[in-house]
């Protein structure tokens, strides 16, 4: 593992004449920050822009956890791997095409490398103001009018956990030969459960990028780029990373996208046994709200309006209710020491993730059931 080869490394008698500038010498550091195991590409430790040890071995294992034809670690955020992916499959003047509620990096990929981008709308869901999931009729048709675009940028799961019908659209794109790229940054967790919905690296994308850092055990800025198959080429990505990329990527945070992959591979099945556990008990003990709601609680999925959702993120929707989703967060806040993801107009988000202890739901569903009989007095 590659966390315990650096802890190996800072027991050794070596000395450090090499980056970074700290020299593994906490004497003037702040305790909590992990100096010791910060090292540059040094003999034995591989290099992540031409990996073929160590760090090529983390990349093979998330390949093999996710199903993946290969995958690649970003330590610069799924930014990175959405601009990487974009950019090594298209050339100046191209079209592509984009869902409106798309991350922001999507359009300055299009900025980056001068590409003409085509939005299409988004349905919201007028009893939540929720984002509805993306319809494959909408991407067949924009395909019709600009059959030369070259690739397809879709968000899923949402920020709000909805999930669109990757295998439907990935058929209509591939008949358009364009390639799908699907910007899975909040579904890293997907696919390890049934509880959950598929993850896209399986339902026909070529493309998918996920944030580990999200919805797993992994710190800030850790990320996978996997090429689903061979329709991606693979070279030109891993060109594209090399330039995109910092020259000097952080083995702290290479190391913890390695001891969580390890984990997922080692106890993945009872993580998200206890995580779907919880999750259900959470559901059922708000199941009774009624000026609040949740929104896997009240959602129709044979409407169509949503394909499917991610049961991990908690959506509290707060609209027509006396607190608002201002009232709310803050409350929550102030008064539960619960600080949510983030606030929209008509809704508050709580993300969960397999860390989330069964005290954590109880305090949430016990805090929403306090505040909605404060506000109905």
């Amino acid at each position: 593992m590659l966390y315990d080869k650096l802890k190996e490394y800072t027991n050794s008698d070596i000395y450090p004449f090499h980056m970074p500038g700290h020299k593994r010498n906490s004497m003037h550091m702040p305790d909590g920050l992990p100096f010791d195991i910060d090292i540059t590409e040094i003999p034995g430790f591989d290099d992540l822009h031409n990996a073929d040890s160590i760090l090529l071995e983390t990349s093979k294992l998330a390949s093999d956890l996710y199903n993946s034809r290969e995958a690649f670690m970003l330590v610069n955020g799924t930014t990175v791997g959405i601009h990487a992916a974009i950019g090594s499959q298209t050339e100046r003047g191209d079209k592509i095409l984009a869902v409106s509620n798309c991350h922001w990096s999507t359009s300055n990929a299009a900025k980056l490398f001068d590409l003409e981008i085509i939005y299409i709308d988004t349905e919201v869901d007028e009893d939540t103001g929720v984002p509805c999931s993306i319809s494959p009729v909408a991407i067949e048709e924009a395909l019709k009018i600009n059959p030369d675009i070259k690739m397809v940028v879709i968000t899923s799961p949402t920020y709000e956990g909805v999930v669109s019908d990757i295998a439907a659209i990935a058929e209509i794109t591939h008949n358009s030969r364009a390639l799908l790229l699907v910007d899975s940054a909040h579904g890293a967790h997907l696919g390890f459960s049934g509880f959950f919905p598929k993850s896209a690296v399986n339902l026909g994308a070529d493309f998918v990028v996920v944030s580990l850092h999200k919805t797993l055990p992994a710190l800030t800025q850790c990320s996978l780029l996997h090429i689903c198959n061979e329709r991606a080429d693979a070279v030109k990505v891993k060109e594209m990373l090399s330039i995109l990329q910092t020259s000097s990527p952080s083995y702290v945070l290479m190391a913890s996208m390695d001891y969580c992959l390890r984990l997922l591979k080692s106890n993945g099945d009872k993580l998200f046994a206890e995580y779907e556990k919880n999750l259900s008990f959470f559901y059922d003990r708000v199941k009774n709200l009624k000026n609040l709601s949740v929104l896997y609680n009240v959602i129709d999925t044979r409407q169509l309006k949503f394909f499917t959702y991610d049961p991990g993120k908690i959506v509290i929707i707060t609209k027509n209710t006396a607190p608002g989703s201002d009232g709310l967060s803050k409350i929550l806040r102030e008064e539960f020491k619960i600080e949510t993801e983030r606030k929209f107009d008509n809704y508050v988000i709580a993300l969960t993730s397999i860390c989330d202890s069964k005290e954590g739901f109880i305090r949430l569903a016990d805090a929403l059931l306090e505040t909605e009989d404060s506000s109905l007095s």
